[in-house]
């Protein structure tokens, strides 16, 4: 089986694992990085959200074979950029962190949206939150902590 190779938080990663493997479960159980979460494992709910050379994708989805020559982050690579480390707090402050499953991806989502645009309008946030769902806040106190970090 040949290797894949990518970039994972920052660090030079080799994977020798059928490229077929979704890279959720890669994440998970072979380089043992458990925030990304499983939740629908259809690609509906957002719970698994990493970034992809910067941009959005449900792991769930994502064949490892995909990630050839890529930059991963998680969840883990994210709350260790010291920009975000006000969003994780402010998910906190806020009651934006509840049950703690849609939360990883909510924030992945949230962070590359800060990345992208500092001072996003309340419905700037709500699009870029479209993807992710969540079965306890309500939705509010997850956009009341992106629009309080984005401060």
């Amino acid at each position: 089986m040949k290797p894949t190779h990518f970039v994972l938080n920052g660090k030079k990663t080799e994977i020798a694992s059928p490229p077929m493997s979704r890279l959720l479960d890669v994440l998970r159980e072979e380089l043992h990085l458990t925030g990304t979460k499983e939740g629908c494992g259809e690609g509906e709910c957002g719970a698994c959200s990493v970034l992809i050379d910067g941009e959005v994708v449900n792991s769930c989805l994502v064949p490892l074979a995909q990630v050839e020559g890529a930059e991963v982050r998680t969840i883990e690579g994210v709350i260790e950029d010291p920009r975000f480390k006000v969003l994780q707090s402010e998910f906190v402050a806020h009651g934006g962190a509840q049950c703690g499953i849609c939360t990883p991806g909510m924030i992945v989502s949230s962070a590359s949206l800060l990345e992208k645009n500092p001072h996003p309008r309340r419905d700037e946030i709500e699009n870029a939150l479209a993807g992710n769902l969540c079965r306890c806040t309500g939705y509010s106190k997850i956009i009341d902590s992106v629009e309080a970090a984005s401060k």
